[in-house]
């Protein structure tokens, strides 16, 4: 049974930092993709970035993130099965419950944790 469980959300000014931790278990796929998204209230959930667990020979790893948090924030993976998410320069736009989320198959994001508030004043 896959299960992801987010931590990390917080209350912080703008120009702060934090970093959310998705932590991982069940998944037994070689290959598949790791998300965040968000949802601010009376908006539509948003895709913030996704990471693909595949690694080229030459190490490399694909990443998405939306044009409003690129040179912001940074999606990673450890060795432990935790997703991160570094989020760094808030802004109060970025306030929302932050969820990770996991697609297993190549086409939908399946599996999803409950979600941690993340809220930035200016």
């Amino acid at each position: 049974q896959v299960q992801l469980l987010e931590s990390g959300g917080g209350s912080v000014q703008a120009g702060g930092s934090l970093r959310l931790s998705c932590a991982m278990s069940g998944i037994t796929s070689r290959r598949y993709y790791l998300g965040w998204f968000r949802q601010a209230p009376g908006k539509e959930r948003e895709r913030v970035a996704h990471i693909d667990t595949y690694t080229t020979p030459l190490g490399e790893i694909s990443t998405y993130y939306r044009d409003s948090v690129k040179g912001r924030f940074s999606i990673s993976q450890d060795k432990t099965n935790t997703l991160y998410l570094q989020m760094n320069s808030l802004k109060p736009e970025d306030t929302a419950m932050y969820y990770c989320a996991a697609d297993l198959d190549g086409g939908r994001w399946d599996y999803w944790g409950q979600g941690t508030q993340v809220t930035v004043s200016s």
